[in-house]
């Protein structure tokens, strides 16, 4: 999920039981990464301490190969190669769509939305991800899938800006009538009703897929001692979204979000199904706060029959 190229990441899932391994692979549907995927290699440092006066980045050049390292090939925004090939690959039977799809998604910088990649661009990645039996024919829908998870995905954090944008008195207020009772939900898309600060935005994202969040852990280790209620199978894959929150007051401050994205059983005329489960990181202790004040907004909404 979450693959952008920058011109020059129903009922609540349940984890599985027994605890596997963090490196859960992605459906047949969306193979998205590579199982076991690592983070991206990063240079490595100079021998000997550089002096206290110079910059501790080092530039791909001044490596000891004179060769450009693997980070320096990588978009920072995203991780992703700077540049993939938008042309037809060699051994490439059907001929796919060029076309570049814009989302509704912020950059972070303001010069516009994010753009997903073309079919062909998505087709090309798999190829060099190692997913060389990708049938050609499939990447269009699997383009489909991606961009609407993404889609679904930026409306749920845009729902917990609305919620706590302004402050954590204000995102109580609205979290004490639970989900149901809110007035906004990520349901109403990523409308933004206030026009005293700007809507948030996108600053970067990375893909993660090897590194479960506290929380998947959590409910895994649950699910060995009470597979009947937390049993299942463990997320796919896992982002980090930064995203750049305007405050009342003036200034800004980036708030960053994590994302677990799970496979459902499919439905009946084998469409594939999908849960995201999209919260702040526990970064700092308003963003603690603010999913407890959630979490405990809706329990509350529930137990005093509100939902009834």
């Amino acid at each position: 999920m979450g693959w952008f190229w920058a011109d020059p990441a129903p009922a609540p899932p349940r984890a599985p039981n027994p605890i596997p391994t963090p490196h859960a692979s992605p459906p047949p549907g969306c193979p998205m990464h590579a199982p076991g995927a690592a983070a991206p290699a990063t240079t490595a440092p100079p021998s000997g301490p550089p002096p206290t006066s110079a910059c501790p980045y080092v530039p791909p050049d001044s490596t000891p190969t004179g060769r450009p390292s693997t980070l320096s090939k990588l978009n920072p925004l995203n991780y992703m190669p700077t540049h993939i090939p938008n042309t037809k690959s060699p051994h490439q039977s059907v001929t796919l769509p060029l076309s570049r799809e814009p989302s509704t998604i912020p950059k972070g910088d303001g010069s516009g939305t994010w753009e997903y990649p073309s079919p062909q661009q998505m087709y090309n990645a798999m190829l060099r991800k190692g997913y060389t039996d990708t049938p050609a024919d499939a990447v269009e829908a699997m383009v489909a899938v991606h961009n609407f998870l993404n889609e679904g995905a930026w409306a749920e954090i845009v729902e917990w800006e609305r919620r706590f944008h302004r402050g954590m008195l204000e995102g109580v207020k609205r979290c004490v009538h639970g989900e149901e009772g809110s007035v906004s939900g990520a349901d109403i898309g990523s409308d933004w009703p206030d026009e005293d600060t700007a809507p948030p935005r996108l600053t970067r994202f990375m893909g993660r897929p090897g590194d479960l969040t506290p929380k998947a852990r959590i409910l895994q280790a649950l699910g060995s001692v009470w597979p009947a209620r937390f049993g299942g199978e463990a997320p796919f894959d896992r982002h980090d979204w930064f995203v750049r929150r305007s405050l009342p007051g003036g200034g800004e401050t980036e708030v960053r979000y994590v994302i677990d994205y799970y496979s459902g059983p499919p439905e009946e005329s084998g469409e594939p199904v999908f849960f995201l489960d999209v919260r702040p990181a526990v970064d700092t202790p308003s963003a603690a706060l603010a999913r407890v004040a959630r979490w405990g907004g809706d329990v509350w909404w529930r137990g005093t029959g509100g939902a009834l």
